[in-house]
């Protein structure tokens, strides 16, 4: 068994990776940007707002920011308006357009939490003696001082499913027709190692992006896996963006402010500026 094991990995290493994964210098030309949730799905709620209205006009922001800044980029929405395209959809969106990078805007949330207040009290009969017994009321919470930003990247348990997007769009993938021949032994070892340069590339990413936040004084909560459906199945670099808490009164309001959603949407801006400006050296 250690033989084989050794076997494999020295065969692994003797496949070139290809260029197009490995080289820098590959321009980024499209990027898809996905507003979270939308119409029937409203998401997080806070006190005053829903989760999909804030994503929609952060989204909507950042995509003009980037279009009147990089004239060479196209950019493209999975929604513009307040509907709710599944996560099926959206990732079929940025595979469809040979998107370069894929980014999810979100807004984060805590669960509720509960207090119970003593209402009074009522008489019970058990085993045929009366008792009197507390009633309470259940009170539900749903405001906290967690406050920041996170960025995620693909979960590893759902490499799977993307190598299979990496396959499903592997001309679009590699720019070269014919590349991943799904009969060649070889192709399933080129498609992980496809996988595994967006999965560095999108921790890149996430890291350039949660950077920005940091100097403006939001808390950096860090870029973390998670298996999530919209970013396993998008067959290049993603991240999905908690851009603050809705749960958190004053970080509402300041998601709801125009000064907020500006601010955000330039911190986004600045970090994929800085991975494009990377990459393309």
């Amino acid at each position: 068994m250690r033989t084989i094991f050794i076997l494999l990995i020295l065969f692994t290493a003797t496949i070139s990776i290809p260029v197009s994964v490995a080289a820098k210098g590959k321009a980024i030309s499209k990027i898809v940007l996905d507003a979270g949730h939308g119409g029937k799905d409203f998401g997080a709620q806070g006190a005053v707002s829903k989760e999909k209205d804030i994503t929609l006009a952060i989204t909507l922001k950042l995509g003009k920011i980037l279009a009147d800044s990089m004239k060479q980029v196209q950019v493209i929405y999975t929604r513009t308006t307040d509907c709710y395209p599944s996560l099926e959809d959206r990732h079929e969106i940025a595979n469809k357009a040979n998107a370069d990078l894929f980014v999810c805007v979100h807004v984060n949330s805590t669960a509720y939490t509960y207090t119970k207040t003593l209402a009074g009290y009522k008489t019970v009969t058990r085993h045929h003696k009366k008792t009197r017994v507390p009633i309470y009321n259940k009170v539900r919470h749903h405001t906290t001082n967690a406050s920041g930003v996170e960025s995620y990247v693909m979960g590893l348990h759902r490499a799977g499913q993307q190598n299979e997007a990496i396959g499903e769009y592997s001309d679009n993938v590699t720019n070269e027709p014919g590349l991943l021949n799904p009969n060649d032994p070889q192709t399933s070892i080129i498609v992980a190692q496809y996988s595994q340069a967006f999965l560095n590339k999108s921790v890149t990413l996430g890291s350039m992006i949660q950077e920005q936040f940091s100097l403006e004084g939001r808390p950096d909560l860090g870029v973390k896996q998670k298996g999530l459906e919209v970013l396993a199945g998008s067959a290049m670099p993603g991240v999905l963006v908690e851009v603050g808490f809705i749960t958190n009164i004053t970080e509402e309001a300041y998601l709801n402010s125009e000064k907020g959603q500006h601010e955000v949407a330039m911190a986004i801006y600045h970090g994929i500026k800085a991975y494009k400006d990377e990459a393309e050296k």
